[in-house]
């Protein structure tokens, strides 16, 4: 990549909503974290280079699209969580990744709304750099709703379970 490059996706990155965008290759390896936890830890193992090298543009389309639903998804967050009651409990994400709520695509899902949950149950698994990291429940309650599709791509902090404490 070359400067003017590397000052696009910047601005590309700075006007988005992510809080945090890395992207490696062969020659280069570029990590920007606007987040204000630095909580991060740092994988120590060789990435396995890929064929593809993605493009700026690829980068750029990505960003606008995961833009829109990110923001989608926070308006409907928004509206959900002002009629909250006093006991509910929100479970948010500990890093940036997508969303599984099941082991294997032909398996069933860790914890579905009405479920009784307990302290250490899986609720679901984020991936996050090619490593599937199980979230568990910090809290003993019932699932009242999962705010997270599937698939989604989620960010620090995003809140993914609403659960009713006991």
């Amino acid at each position: 990549m070359d400067f003017e490059q590397i000052k696009e996706l910047i601005k590309l990155v700075d006007s988005s909503e992510l809080a945090f965008f890395e992207i490696n290759t062969q020659s280069e390896h570029i990590k920007m974290d606007k987040s204000l936890n630095r909580n991060v830890s740092e994988n120590s193992a060789p990435s396995s280079a890929t064929n593809s090298v993605p493009t700026v543009q690829n980068i750029a389309e990505n960003i606008v699209g995961k833009n829109e639903s990110v923001a989608k998804n926070e308006s409907n967050i928004n509206s959900e969580e002002n009629s909250d009651d006093d006991d509910t409990i929100v479970i948010t994400s500990p890093m940036v990744g997508t969303f599984y709520s099941k082991p294997s695509p032909d398996s069933e899902t860790f914890v579905s709304a009405g479920d009784k949950i307990s302290k250490g149950k899986v609720l679901c698994i984020i991936e996050a750099m090619k490593l599937m990291n199980e979230i568990e429940s910090e809290y003993d309650g019932t699932i009242v709703k999962c705010l997270v599709n599937e698939g989604d791509m989620v960010e620090y902090g995003q809140p993914l379970f609403k659960i009713k404490g006991e």
